[in-house]
Parts: structure tokens; C-alpha cells; sequence
């Protein structure tokens, strides 16, 4: 695949940022003439859709959770290591209050929610039955009529 000129690969951030193909053109550097008539040929160059398709993947990865980020907070939701902040008012004279910020650990609930997810994922609370299954053998031994 050819490597972006530095017009072309402009043109892709300013996409990525705007999602309008004649916008990002003139803000590429492109006149106003060909962004006008031909801006939308840009998003057809094979190397211009290859690297926004590529960074708009990179974003969703980045913005998007992954099963171990999801593990690891849920992890460490159960181990206390997450606090939450509470603000608390305090009375300093006469009708003023000045605020404290306060942090404490996540709640007993909050902790056992998160083992209970947790206990989920790793199938920690599924009952195994062992059943066993007599299946009857018919055996077809009435004469036939003559």
C-alpha cells in the first residue's frame, strides 16, 4: 500500500473529526474548486479508505471497554482499591458552608455485585447435577398372525 502525501493524510484526520469529505478537502489544502468536484473521490483512494477504516478502528478500541478491562476493574471494584468521592458540607459560620471532599471505598454492595459478575464469568455458581439416564430397550417379540 502507497504511504499518504501529507494532503492526503490530513485529509483523513480532518474526516475522522468532521465525517464531511469537502470540508476536510479545503482544510487538507485542496482548493475550494476541487473539493467542490472531486472531494468525494478522495474517500474512493484505496489508501485514503484503508487509513480511516485503520483509525477508526484504533478509536473504537480505545473508547470501547475490553473483557479485561472489564475484569480487571471489576477485580479491583471487589478488592477495594476503587473509591468514590462524597462531598460533605460543613457549617463555618453564620450561612456559609464550605464543602469537603471525602473518599472512601466502594460500598459492600457495590463490592459484591462486582464478585457475583465475576462469579458469573468464571461459572462459580452453576449447580452440576449428574444425571444418569436409563434409556428402555423395546424388544419386539410378538408373533406375527398367520
Amino acid at each position: 500500500m502507497n504511504e499518504l502525501n501529507v494532503k492526503q493524510q490530513t485529509f483523513v484526520d480532518e474526516y475522522i473529526k468532521s465525517g464531511n469529505a469537502y470540508q476536510s478537502a479545503i482544510k487538507a489544502g485542496y482548493s475550494e474548486k476541487y473539493a467542490k468536484a472531486r472531494s468525494h473521490k478522495l474517500l474512493e483512494n484505496v489508501g485514503i479508505k484503508s487509513a480511516i477504516d485503520k483509525r477508526m478502528e484504533e478509536l473504537k478500541k480505545e473508547a470501547i471497554a475490553d473483557q479485561d478491562e472489564i475484569l480487571r476493574y471489576l477485580t479491583s471494584v471487589i478488592r477495594g482499591e476503587i473509591t468514590d468521592q462524597e462531598l460533605i458540607p460543613i457549617q463555618v459560620g453564620r450561612g456559609e458552608m464550605e464543602v469537603e471532599e471525602l473518599e472512601k471505598r466502594s460500598d459492600t454492595n457495590a463490592r459484591t455485585k462486582a464478585a457475583e459478575l465475576l462469579g458469573k464469568r468464571y461459572r462459580m455458581w452453576t449447580d452440576k447435577v449428574e444425571a444418569e439416564v436409563i434409556t428402555p430397550t423395546f424388544i419386539n417379540d410378538v408373533p406375527a398372525d398367520d
